[in-house]
């Protein structure tokens, strides 16, 4: 659905600042933290190593995998969050340690991506055993309706609900790392978790009432509106009926995608996302529109701001995460054709 490579590079996009900075934040140890002294995690981590390999930063993407190589724990998961001021367990100091399944899980899709931009068959089975023990992860979480549930305590304790994006998400990185296994030969694997993938879309699309059960339902945050599009769980005429009938309600008109409905809050990753989102569907035109609205979020040196309070004004908050520009790497890449990958998102695995 891109316009082909070449069409448009980095550069004419503006956004080499966005890259310098993910890589000027990436610590030695090869993650990628949120901001300059701030935390991390997995999920983030991974799409910030994204935008590194579409950019052509192939040795700071590859450290960046290595990272999660040796943090993964024996069970294949990752804690939550990570960053400098980590306590004794890891996880970041003042978070409640736990291990979320699409966090862990999202390894897949950077490791797939890595390998479209670069076709490192080596770097592939470098980090088939971290993909394979991340998604066995989050399969062993699988309840016996389809969704997979949220995350797991330090004690093994699983929290039985799930999230509507997390799941969504989950469902591309088993895409993803079906692809792999096919790529690698491994056909067992690629067998479980297309068959874990399709009764996780099931549940997704025709279980409501097995997401939210034990707290406030999501449905007010955008993510839970774009994000079975986004991922692939739903495509064709229902994609474009979802996104259709939420658009009132969460778009602002020359601003961005609102993170929460009833908040007077646009964010940029998440109208990078939604971008993605109808890129997927076919509304290039509409999805190149909202990118280029975000650049008027940038900062002097043309790093994202996290969001824009129209109401009052203001930046808000007033950190640049790395993530934000990766997503709109991400986003300009689908509709430009910057690398091998610029399909990921808008070219969906069927079940």
């Amino acid at each position: 659905m891109s316009d082909g490579p070449g069409s448009r590079s980095l550069a004419d996009w503006e956004l080499e600042p966005a890259v310098d900075h993910i890589e000027r934040v990436q610590r030695e140890d090869g993650l990628i933290l949120w901001y300059p002294d701030g935390p991390a995690d997995p999920w983030d981590h991974v799409e910030s190593a994204m935008a590194l390999s579409v950019a052509g930063r192939d040795e700071a993407a590859r450290h960046a995998y290595r990272w999660v190589t040796e943090a993964q724990h024996d069970d294949g998961a990752l804690w939550a969050t990570y960053g400098d001021s980590e306590d004794g367990d890891g996880a970041h100091e003042g978070d409640e340690p736990r291990k979320e399944t699409h966090r862990s899980a999202y390894v897949a899709v950077g490791t797939y991506h890595h390998y479209l931009c670069t076709g490192d068959r080596e770097f592939l089975e470098t980090l088939w055993p971290t993909v394979r023990d991340a998604l066995a992860f989050a399969c062993d979480h699988q309840a016996p309706t389809g969704e997979i549930y949220w995350t797991v305590d330090p004690d093994g304790e699983v929290y039985e609900d799930a999230l509507i994006a997390g799941c969504a998400s989950i469902y591309k990185s088993l895409a993803c790392g079906a692809a792999i296994a096919d790529v690698l030969g491994r056909a067992g694997a690629r067998d479980r978790w297309l068959e874990a993938r399709s009764r996780l879309g099931e549940a997704i699309r025709s279980r409501p009432d097995r997401f939210d059960r034990t707290w406030e339902s999501k449905s007010r945050y955008a993510m839970d509106w774009f994000y079975p599009v986004l991922c692939g769980v739903v495509t064709g005429a229902a994609a474009r009926e979802r996104l259709e009938t939420g658009t009132d309600r969460f778009l602002e008109e020359e601003l961005g995608c609102r993170c929460v409905a009833d908040e007077p809050w646009v964010t940029v990753a998440e109208s990078c996302e939604l971008a993605l989102s109808l890129a997927a569907v076919g509304r290039t035109e509409r999805a190149r529109e909202i990118l280029e609205w975000l650049f008027q979020w940038t900062d002097d040196d043309g790093v994202f701001w996290t969001g824009y309070q129209f109401e009052d004004e203001a930046f808000w908050p007033g950190e640049r995460p790395t993530w934000t520009g990766a997503a709109a790497v991400l986003a300009a890449d689908a509709l430009s054709g910057l690398s091998a990958a610029a399909d990921l998102f808008t070219d969906p695995q069927p079940e």
